[in-house]
């Protein structure tokens, strides 16, 4: 990733899909969610034109096994956890331009494009091969509902689709004592004919783009060249009957085979975008971000769909071109390929996997029923999985909330206002600047530079920190000059020192304002700001008919501040002071603990 990207290329941000199987829980947000909306708030904040779309991932025998479970139809439980999913995501202030479904006509319309360009181009073959089934219901067994012993690795937690130990692609037929993990038992094979992407046909043009993208995270870029080394044919079918129906006149009236989920899912990102565009009224907009050669495509997600979008997807990609009926044939752009696949290692629990069958989760609306948004984002970026796999756990929850946000930034914050409004009733009129005020004013503002150059190469976890330390020397200085004592022999000097504490509070704000739009935005009102520095995402349904359904939008049109610094006036009132944060009691982590046994 280039640290001085084009100022006017439009950014793609493409989040991950959500299996609306069932609530998500915050290690799933850990890797899609708060990563990715920190990112596009700080690109918005540039004043760079940003698409953030995604939805819920509505196909696949997973919401069948969920609909069986629950006793009533895979629409049933799609709707159900769509909306979950939708309000958490809504309520954590995840800023998406639009967050939709796969269950969409819009969505069928342009998978089927992909399907049906990708098969007249010769990118679809017909091969037969096994297929697994539960030996209870009969039904098709998804790939990763199947657990087994890696052939190459002998890791025993492999899944039918790949290996988390050694990263290899695999089928479920590939696996040693392959087992489900619904039930246990061993799934039955049969032969079975279906359409199959031709990976090896992309090998060469996959490896020379992968080797090109110098500023992909190193795990990820050494992660897609091994995937690549072994590449072959992969199956976009499956014996199922709740999914996109295939495009050909054959498939019409059959009710056993759709096109299989995870090449649906993908699909999503460009038809998300195409529906954007029709619900903005401008139907062609889409292609500012997909087919303008300078855009640029950041893909956030959780290390276990890497695959997905730094192999298969770009190969979809590479094959349609700019063909179908949505590329719009050989005299528009081909389609753009990722810029960057920023994905985040796993988050663990008390030492132990997320795990919704095991209940081992804190799903997000959970801990949203108890505790505020700005925390557990703040936590995700700061002690979260970007690099490497960590641990979540709720005692490091609550030291890092009263450590660091309340007696750090909230601190800050609450005191330099309690003494401008108690002593001036606004924001002093400064006297003369020493060499101390004016080098912290520039380190401060210096940060602007430092966290944004961070922030492009998504780097979160450095930048938050850079943030709070910045944040720490205004404490520090707030501490050695002493305002609170120089208003009764000093005044003038006293004014001076909050002044510049205040504007260092104002720009500090503005940089923590992707990570904390919550309280970033009750610090602007608190400062006298009007507007909003970090709109806020709202449900509202769109459609027509059956297609009627219900999509997550932001409207930032609102949004009034930049990333960059801006001078607080003196004179100004500043509304009288609330505590950003809330200290939590330390014996919360046990009760929190209690609540998983």
């Amino acid at each position: 990733m280039s640290a001085t990207p084009r100022e006017s290329a439009p950014v793609l941000v493409a989040v991950a899909w959500p299996y609306a199987s069932g609530p998500r829980h915050i290690g799933h947000v850990a890797g899609f969610g708060v990563p990715s909306d920190v990112f596009a708030r700080y690109q918005r904040m540039r004043g760079r034109r940003v698409l953030m779309v995604s939805g819920t991932d509505e196909h696949g025998t997973p919401i069948l096994v969920a609909a069986d479970r629950e006793g009533v139809s895979p629409r049933e439980i799609a709707d159900r956890y769509s909306a979950v999913i939708a309000e958490d995501l809504r309520r954590l202030g995840l800023s998406y331009d639009l967050f939709t479904r796969t269950t969409t006509k819009n969505h069928a319309l342009v998978v089927q494009d992909l399907f049906s360009t990708l098969l007249e181009k010769g990118y679809l073959i017909r091969q037969t091969q096994l297929g697994a089934f539960s030996s209870a219901t009969g039904r098709t067994l998804p790939d990763r509902y199947i657990e087994g012993t890696c052939p190459h690795c002998g890791f025993s937690g492999a899944r039918g689709d790949q290996c988390d130990s050694c990263g290899r692609m695999l089928d479920p037929s590939d696996l040693i004592s392959p087992r489900s993990r619904i039930d246990g038992s061993p799934p039955v094979f049969r032969e079975s004919e279906h359409f199959f992407l031709d990976l090896p046909a992309f090998q060469v043009a996959l490896r020379e783009w992968i080797e090109g993208r110098q500023g992909w995270r190193p795990n990820v870029r050494a992660f897609s060249l091994n995937l690549i080394a072994e590449l072959r044919p992969r199956a976009v079918t499956r014996d199922i009957d709740w999914g996109v129906r295939i495009p050909l006149p054959e498939f019409a009236d059959r009710d056993d085979k759709r096109i299989y989920v995870w090449f649906d899912a993908v699909v999503g990102y460009l038809s998300a975008s195409i529906e954007w565009a029709e619900l903005s009224g401008s139907s062609e907009a889409w292609r500012d971000w997909w087919q303008d050669p300078e855009a640029r495509h950041f893909y956030f997600m959780g290390k276990d769909n890497i695959v997905f979008h730094s192999v298969i997807w770009p190969s979809m990609l590479m094959g349609y071109g700019s063909g179908g009926h949505y590329g719009g044939g050989g005299g528009r752009p081909a389609l753009q390929l990722p810029e960057n696949v920023v994905s985040s290692e796993f988050l663990t629990m008390e030492g132990t996997k997320f795990s919704s069958s095991r209940g081992v989760v804190i799903e997000v609306r959970d801990y949203l029923e108890r505790y505020d948004p700005d925390p557990l984002r703040y936590y995700l970026t700061a002690a979260g999985p970007e690099t490497q796999d960590t641990d979540f756990t709720w005692r490091e929850f609550i030291r890092r909330n009263n450590d660091e946000l309340v007696a750090t930034w909230g601190n800050l914050v609450q005191r330099t206002l309690q003494l401008a409004v108690r002593h001036f009733g606004g924001v002093p009129t400064p006297g003369e600047l020493t060499v101390t005020d004016r080098e912290l004013l520039a380190r401060v503002r210096g940060g602007f530079d430092a966290v944004g150059e961070l922030l492009e190469d998504a780097h979160f976890k450095a930048a938050l920190g850079e943030s709070m330390a910045l944040a720490a020397q205004v404490n520090q200085y707030l501490g050695e000059m002493e305002p609170w004592r120089l208003v009764k022999s000093e005044p003038e000097r006293a004014g001076t020192v909050l002044f510049v504490a205040l504007q260092c509070v104002a720009d500090l704000g503005t940089l923590l304002t992707p990570f904390l739009p919550f309280t970033s935005q009750r610090l602007h009102q608190m400062l006298g700001g009007e507007g909003e520095v970090a709109p806020m995402p709202v449900l509202t349904a769109v459609g027509e008919g059956d297609d009627r359904h219900q999509v997550l939008t932001t409207d930032l049109s609102r949004a009034s501040v930049r990333w960059a610094p801006a001078e607080l006036p003196p004179g100004r009132r500043l509304e009288p002071p609330q505590p950003l944060f809330r200290k939590l009691d330390p014996s919360a982590a046990d009760a929190e603990v209690d609540r998983l046994s």
